[in-house]
């Protein structure tokens, strides 16, 4: 099992435990939600850049009372 594979396995408890409502008191801004987003872009390209591109969504998290959704998918990213 990889790295990657077991931080998804973990995202994915705090996911059936409540997420970010159970645990801050909040909810995501963002479609995916940010943990969707991580285990989706975890598993496209893998621990590090998937990690990084996830740390700079969080990051774009500004308005954490905002009403509305912001669809935020995660990019296609060219092949280095």
């Amino acid at each position: 099992m990889s790295i990657a594979s077991l931080v998804i396995q973990l995202i994915r408890r705090y996911q059936q435990q409540g997420g970010s409502r159970a645990y801050f008191g909040i909810e995501c801004n963002f479609e995916p939600t940010c943990s969707e987003f991580t285990c989706q872009a975890l598993d496209r390209y893998g621990l590090w850049r998937g990690l990084r591109i996830s740390i700079a969504r969080i990051r774009r998290c500004s308005d954490r009372d905002s009403l509305c959704k912001h669809h935020d998918p995660v990019p296609e990213l060219p092949c280095r």
